[in-house]
């Protein structure tokens, strides 16, 4: 197998991976980018010694993703507004990019959902890398402190940390069946403006976080509580007295797409617990809504 088919191959692994790790399509492109740069980098005798290209280019990006982080954590305290993770439609490659089973491990749906990515940003960038490349592509901890530079030993801590972290914030979570169920009584009370029924919906300490990176309008600041929330959702139609609001589906199950003159204009993500919206995500920021187009 030649170059280009070897990193053809690997191509959408590497970008799913990158995702996980950085949280927007452009960041995973420009780290699947530079891996393959610094594969070039490599001379043939190089290239040709090593023993798994797979594995090598695996490691490879997760060290790029890792310095990645570190300035975009410096990136995003500049942020206009509220940063959220980019929301993938549910047949995006990106999803099922894991090129093992994960078996008791997250689920390939949820590794790539806003909840999950928005948990992970609350982590540390060597606890993200230790979690995403064990819990998530399995692999052994023995490559993944090659990337980070720390001890196997450390590396499992790393994951385990993490681990533990995102089972604490993530307790609770809905089936998909129960979310969809939910996010379908959500629409319903929106689209009907009832205001009651809307409340009933959400989890009393519900929180919105809107998304618009400077580039177009959206809440500066998170709104919590049910009542807020409501009255903040219900006055959304009169700002885009045109906009249509379509059920789609997305990596965190049912989800709804905003569009104003057939363009993407936001697509708005939920988190169900205990039967009722815990957490409302509109992503407006055009630069996340490259495949919603």
């Amino acid at each position: 197998m030649d170059d280009v088919d070897l990193l053809e191959r690997e191509r959408r692994s590497l970008l799913g991976l990158s995702y996980r790790l950085l949280g927007t399509v452009a960041d995973a492109e420009d780290a699947v980018q530079e891996t393959y740069v610094r594969w070039y980098r490599l001379t043939e005798d190089e290239r040709a010694a090593i023993g798994n290209p797979a594995a090598w280019l695996t490691r490879v990006a997760g060290r790029v993703c890792l310095d990645m982080l570190g300035s975009a954590r410096a990136r995003r305290e500049r942020y206009v507004g509220e940063w959220l993770p980019e929301p993938l439609p549910g047949e995006s490659a990106i999803a099922g990019s894991v090129p093992v089973d994960p078996l008791d491990r997250v689920s390939l749906d949820d590794s790539v959902s806003t909840a999950l990515l928005v948990v992970l940003e609350s982590l540390t960038p060597a606890e993200r890398v230790a979690f995403v490349l064990h819990d998530v592509f399995g692999v052994p901890f023995a490559e993944i402190a090659e990337t980070v530079g720390r001890s196997p030993d450390a590396v499992r801590q790393l994951a385990s940390q993490a681990r533990r972290r995102v089972r604490e914030r993530r307790a609770g979570a809905s089936t998909r069946a129960e979310h969809d169920a939910v996010a379908q009584a959500f629409a319903v009370a929106t689209a009907t403006g009832d205001l009651a029924t809307l409340v009933s919906v959400l989890d009393p300490n519900v929180v919105l976080r809107a998304d618009g990176g400077g580039r177009v309008s959206a809440a500066r600041r998170p709104v919590h509580g049910a009542d807020r929330v409501a009255r903040f959702l219900l006055g959304l139609p009169h700002l885009q007295p045109t906009a249509t609001v379509e059920p789609t589906v997305s990596a965190d199950g049912l989800a709804f797409l905003v569009r104003i003159d057939g363009r993407a204009d936001a697509v708005i993500s939920l988190v169900v617990a205990a039967g009722r919206v815990t957490d409302v995500y509109i992503v407006r920021n055009p630069d996340k809504l490259t495949l919603w187009h």
